[in-house]
């Protein structure tokens, strides 16, 4: 059974191998609370995910370590498993879905462990990793629905009322369950009128319809690239936990996850993953309804591939407004673009692409599509420029934001 005296036993258990991380202001994240961010992607492995696994693989019996251990994982519980297990001398197998990041799978590789992909979501690897365990006799490290890996992600919550003790709330991403019941437990238990909030991915919402619902479902597909939340299940212990202990569950799309990321990139130098960075797009995005309180929001993971940053970057600068393409049509003559980019420039945008066409058969034979990409300040600042080419007889036709 899951009690505080569990909690922190893994507290005093996982001293010797992880990070305390810190609790670091962000206020700027928000006008209407003041936010702080828990750092767990500068835990070792680069998530907090390192704490369950650790704590469950040193309470295993020296009979199940001999037989080797099993886990499914989108990533970031991989790394934690593996790195646990070299450390204890274990073998150990990966069960990964196949469009997981190459960076976390060449990661989780790097700790000794074996990888085998699933093709599909994490519960495709889920089943493989179940089905291998049987048939090889493996132990089976889950990555949320355990309670000693629960106790491991609550010392999360019992280091945040250390550094903090006037937080009013925690918010906490979730796929599975697991980080969010351990925190919500802990948290709670310590501290009994904390408001404590989950966040999902709108693509992957399990565990907000299932709390919501009243009873765990099923989804058909989990689509986010924050491959960490992308979990089609609730687990059957943190549904039950959640159900008692979490206050409210949101969702945020994939662009409010894109500049949620860029946010923490530019204003707080913190790299994050999609699964990192959803409790931040709560908070930046008016999702939570607090005002004027302290929130801690967990920054679980920051192992992001390279390969997609400048695809998040993109989405982020649209979202924001910082970046836009517009349609202008014109007649096509001398001096038209020289007037376009005079007006952009005079209000303190800058043109960064521009493409012409004379072609498209909805045009006027003496017409051209004239389409440019703008970096501007905000999206108050676009509007500007577009208020100033319409009022010079530039009508734009269609925008991309």
């Amino acid at each position: 059974m899951l009690t505080i005296d569990k909690v922190y036993s893994a507290k005093n258990v996982l001293k010797k191998v992880i990070r305390k991380t810190s609790v670091i202001p962000a206020f700027d994240l928000s006008d209407t609370n003041h936010i702080y961010l828990k750092t767990e992607n500068l835990q070792r492995t680069g998530s907090f995910k390192i704490r369950g696994s650790y704590f469950k693989i040193s309470r295993l019996t020296e009979e199940e370590k001999a037989r080797g251990i099993i886990a499914s994982s989108a990533g970031n519980h991989a790394q934690g498993v593996a790195l646990a297990a070299q450390q204890e001398g274990i073998k150990c197998t990966i069960c990964m879905p196949d469009n997981a990041p190459i960076s976390k799978i060449e990661a989780t590789k790097s700790y000794g462990a074996e990888v085998c992909l699933a093709q599909g979501a994490y519960d495709e690897a889920y089943a493989l990793a179940a089905k291998m365990a049987e048939e090889k006799g493996y132990t089976f490290v889950h990555p949320y629905d355990d309670e000693d890996v629960i106790a491991g992600q609550g010392t999360i919550g019992l280091e945040i009322l250390e550094d903090l003790d006037s937080v009013d709330a925690i918010v906490v991403p979730i796929g599975g369950g697991g980080l969010i019941s351990g925190v919500a437990f802990a948290a709670k238990s310590m501290k009994p009128d904390i408001k404590i909030y989950g966040v999902q991915a709108a693509g992957a919402p399990s565990m907000y319809r299932s709390f919501h619902e009243g009873k765990q479902i099923t989804l058909d597909t989990a689509n986010t690239f924050a491959d960490g939340i992308a979990v089609k299940h609730p687990g059957d212990i943190p549904f039950e936990i959640v159900s008692n202990y979490v206050d409210d569950i949101f969702t945020v799309t994939e662009d409010e996850i894109a500049a949620s990321i860029l946010t923490l990139l530019e204003k707080q130098k913190v790299v994050a993953e999609g699964a990192g960075a959803v409790s931040v797009a709560a908070a930046m995005f008016n999702k939570i309804p607090l005002q004027g309180k302290n929130i801690v929001c967990i920054v679980s993971g920051g192992n992001i591939d390279v390969n997609i940053i400048d695809r998040v970057i993109t989405r982020g600068l649209l979202l924001s407004g910082r970046k836009t393409s517009f349609i202008i049509q014109l007649t096509d003559k001398p001096g038209q673009l020289t007037d376009v980019s005079k007006i952009i420039a005079d209000n303190g945008g800058n043109v960064v692409a521009v493409d012409y066409d004379n072609a498209d058969p909805d045009l006027a034979i003496n017409d051209c599509f004239l389409k440019i990409t703008v970096e501007t300040r905000n999206k108050d600042h676009l509007n500007i420029i577009k208020k100033d080419l319409n009022d010079h007889g530039f009508q734009i036709v269609r925008e991309r934001q």
